[in-house]
């Protein structure tokens, strides 16, 4: 029973530093790329926030440009933004007119890479892509071994009185891997596509090239972005989360 006990307790210790080491390096590809740039994030409530993005995988926070005066008279500086307040983002735009030359020119060359990217780019991206279907299906594997455990080994005792912190540990592990591969949008990476936004009852299209997807988020590049059906269309780059927003055609 001791040896069963001290094997519970190494597997569950083991699985926890990994899924806590994954999850700490982990930072959604999509929030990543718009890291450093001046951002405007719109919020389903309608409000927004704009400033410069800093991204963490426990969240975001906007810097501002400069100090904000709130009615109480406090000093703020940035808006924070927890990993589990992201279902309030409706979107994040990156407008054209406001970046500086240097973030212009480095958006224009991650542009052409995703419009016209090399074989370097289409190997690596492939290679990639084997790796996420391996790392989408660890999850399962991790839950299957454990209910195999449970039933079958000397520990099974153990784990069972011990449900809950399997369960979180479980539960950090698969948060950790998350699912990433997407075969209908893995195709279409680099091609011009029509995305369909939800924006309270009213869904509005937005042209762009798709640059990028993960769980929660897609992004399309150099789209005419209107905020509403009133405003002027502006040039700008999107990150919307999948629960808003979905590629619906091909566009060329």
């Amino acid at each position: 029973m001791d040896n069963a006990l001290t094997i519970t307790i190494i597997f569950i210790i083991l699985a926890t530093v990994v899924a806590a080491f994954i999850r700490r390096l982990k930072r959604d590809k999509c929030l990543k790329d718009f890291s450093d740039y001046m951002v405007t994030v719109a919020q389903t409530s309608g409000k927004t926030i704009h400033g410069k993005l800093r991204v963490e995988n426990t969240g975001l926070e906007l810097i501002y440009s400069a100090a904000h005066h709130d009615e109480d008279g406090h000093e703020e500086t940035s808006f924070i933004m927890y990993k589990y307040e992201y279902p309030d983002i409706q979107a994040l735009i990156r407008y054209h007119d406001e970046l500086s030359p240097s973030g212009k020119e480095r958006r224009e060359k991650e542009l052409e890479r995703t419009y016209h990217p090399g074989t370097w780019r289409r190997f690596k991206r492939k290679t990639l892509n084997v790796f996420k279907v391996i790392r989408d299906s660890v999850a399962e594997v991790v839950n299957l071994l454990i209910t195999y455990a449970k039933k079958s080994t000397p520990a099974g005792g153990t784990l069972t009185s011990q449900d809950k912190y399997v369960s979180q540990m479980k539960q950090e592990l698969m948060g950790s891997v998350g699912t990433s591969y997407e075969p209908l949008l893995e195709r279409y990476i680099g091609n011009k596509v029509v995305l369909e936004l939800l924006k309270g009852d009213k869904v509005f299209e937005y042209c762009g090239v798709l640059k990028e997807y993960t769980a929660e988020f897609i992004e399309i590049m150099d789209v005419d972005y209107k905020s509403d059906g009133e405003s002027p269309a502006r040039k700008a780059d999107l990150v919307v989360l999948r629960k808003y927003g979905l590629v619906r055609h091909l566009g060329e």
